[in-house]
């Protein structure tokens, strides 16, 4: 899957992942290899994810993904 992650004002992140985990409106939720398209609010919390044995985290405010055949834009504001 390959990742993107921007503010107003940066790319933070572009590259391959292998695993996701989000903070939805509903709780957290994680996105994997040939997930299904979507679109879904952020709230407060922190993106995960998964790159080989390399694992990071961004903390966040708010924000949006979309989801669309193994490719993940999210648009965030940053805690």
């Amino acid at each position: 899957m390959i990742l993107e992650i921007i503010t107003p004002v940066a790319t933070l992140f572009k590259g391959p992942v292998d695993r996701l985990s989000l903070p939805g409106e509903e709780g957290i939720f994680d996105i994997l290899p040939h997930h299904v398209s979507l679109i879904a609010s952020l709230r407060e919390g922190e993106i995960r994810y998964e790159s080989g044995k390399k694992r990071e985290a961004i903390a966040i405010k708010n924000g949006f993904v979309d989801v669309n055949n193994d490719h993940i834009s999210i648009c965030i504001e940053q805690s």
